[in-house]
Parts: C-alpha cells; sequence; structure tokens
C-alpha cells in the first residue's frame, strides 16, 4: 500500500461507534473489549482556512466557531513552558487534549502542542514529553471520508500516531500551514474510508470506517497474522 496515495470523495453524517482493536477474526484485544460500540458526539471546529474543502465537509456547528489555538493557555502551565523550551520551540500554533491510541489499542488521554517546528504528544497526569515528532519528518494525514473524530500522523521514518478530538479540523489545517512555512512543501492528506497505520514500528493496524443507521462506524483491526 502506498503510505503517500490520496483519494477524494465525500460524505457526511453524525454520531459514531468505535471497535477497537479487533484481530482478523473479530476478536477484541485483551482488556480492551470496555471501549467497544462506545459512542461519543463528533463535533469539529474550523476557522476560515480549510485545506481539504471540497474533498470532506464540514458540520454546520463547524462553519460558526472560530480556531482559537491554544485552548489550554500553554503559558499558565511551567512544566509545558519549561518543556517547550528546552527543545528551544516558542510559537505554540496549537495546544489542547486529544485521545491517543498506543500499540495495544488502549486509549489515553494526552495533551497536543503543534508548534512552527514539532509536535509534542505530553502526558498530563506526569507532566512528561511522551513524544516529539518533527514537522519535516511527517509524510502525510490520513482521514476517512466521513464525519469522525480519527485521524492519523503517518511519519515515515519513525512509527506512526492515531489520535481521536473534536478538532481534527482545526489540526489538520494548522499542521498543513506550519509544515508549508517551515519546509516550504504541502503537507499531503488523504482521505479513505480504510486505511493503515503503523503502531509501532512492525505493528500495522487498520482503520475501518462506515456509514452505519444514525452515524459512523470506526473499527480499528490488527492486520492479519500479528
Amino acid at each position: 500500500m502506498d503510505r503517500r496515495k490520496a483519494s477524494t470523495r465525500i460524505r457526511v453524517h453524525a454520531a459514531e461507534a468505535v471497535d477497537v482493536d479487533r484481530d482478523a477474526h473479530g476478536k477484541p484485544a485483551d482488556d480492551e473489549s470496555e471501549f467497544n460500540e462506545h459512542r461519543q458526539p463528533s463535533v469539529e471546529i474550523a476557522g476560515d482556512l480549510e485545506p481539504f474543502m471540497g474533498v470532506k465537509m464540514r458540520r454546520l456547528a463547524s462553519i460558526r466557531r472560530e480556531c482559537r489555538g491554544d485552548y489550554l493557555d500553554v503559558r499558565s502551565y511551567s512544566y509545558l513552558t519549561k518543556l517547550l523550551s528546552k527543545q528551544g520551540d516558542k510559537k505554540v500554533l496549537f495546544a489542547d487534549k486529544v485521545l491517543k491510541f498506543t500499540e495495544s489499542g488502549k486509549m489515553k488521554r494526552r495533551i497536543l502542542l503543534i508548534t512552527d517546528f514539532a509536535i509534542y504528544l505530553v502526558d498530563p497526569e506526569t507532566e512528561s514529553l511522551k513524544r516529539r515528532i518533527v514537522l519535516s519528518t511527517v509524510g502525510k494525514l490520513c482521514l476517512s471520508e466521513l464525519n469522525d473524530n480519527f485521524f492519523a500522523i503517518i511519519v515515515p521514518r519513525e512509527y506512526d500516531c492515531l489520535m481521536a478530538t473534536t478538532r481534527k479540523t482545526e489540526i489538520v489545517t494548522v499542521l498543513i500551514e506550519a509544515t508549508k512555512t517551515m519546509s516550504e512543501y504541502e503537507l499531503v492528506v488523504t482521505f479513505l474510508n480504510r486505511f493503515e497505520y503503523h503502531a509501532a514500528s512492525d505493528v500495522v493496524k487498520e482503520v475501518h470506517c462506515e456509514e452505519v443507521d444514525g452515524g459512523v462506524r470506526t473499527r480499528i483491526l490488527r492486520k492479519g497474522g500479528q
């Protein structure tokens, strides 16, 4: 599968159900069945910039709401400012809490920081940096064609990152603009209702999104034999 291949079609719907980490035979991974059939609201936030307008339709609520960027007021958290200062980063383009999927498929709450140079994932409980991704190493972003909260950051030289957030549209916009400013190339955004991501260097998973009655169903599957 070409990890940089794009697709362009449109579909929209409302709420979503999530099936997390089932294997090829439909069996849930250990300790993860509590996330299956989980229903959650799905409302995106977008500003005037819409990098994929014409490919993926925004919800009405998203059209009326403005992008704020820093939803946490990073300056009020000394451990975040120290973390950024240590890395030489000062300009915060986006900050908010997200759900990040681990290699085993569990959902962990993380603080997502995007600067003009890198992406940071921080554990808010331990106040520790879990991962830093330099923007120039990001290969592409993967999203479905439907109205779900999931997106994957594909990092070919390392491993990928699957997250869920109600501010997906804003995050994608910020990443595209920041990458274009820093590297003078436009980040590829693919729209596929089935896409792969590397949960670890040797672990490949598939995200399947489909329309169901009343919303969108998202399944995260272990790729066969793993």
